[in-house]
């Protein structure tokens, strides 16, 4: 069974840190190009960050950069996403995909359901 399952979310200051984890099974991660995607209460899905099974991260959101890192580990099947400097528009749900197209960031054929995210003072 195809199953992407993200943790590492929860309830942080602004300014504060997190890791989000996504472990993959009943595939292999290492062969797909993956990427960090949110939404959050009334708004759009947005693309966080895609990481190519080939050149490593093609895309990051203007909103994350300098902030927000994506990594893969492919000895545990997972793609991490390390998030710094957090702030309160950063809350929403993160979910990892299989992206088609690692440099647009914008379309995959399977999700995971997700971790919440929430920056509140």
């Amino acid at each position: 069974q195809v199953q992407l399952v993200e943790s590492g979310g929860g309830l942080v200051q602004p300014g504060g840190s997190l890791r989000l984890s996504c472990v993959a099974s009943g595939f292999t991660l290492a062969d797909y190009s993956i990427g960090w995607f949110r939404q959050a209460p009334g708004k759009e899905r947005e693309a966080v960050s895609c990481f190519s099974r080939y050149s490593g991260t093609t895309y990051r959101a203007d909103s994350v950069k300098g902030r927000f890192a994506i990594s893969r580990d492919n000895a545990k099947n997972t793609v991490y996403l390390q998030m710094s400097s957090l702030k309160f528009e950063d809350t929403g749900n993160y979910y990892c995909a299989r992206v088609r197209n690692p440099w647009q960031c914008d379309d995959y054929d399977f999700r995971g359901q997700g971790t919440q995210v929430t920056v509140s003072s």
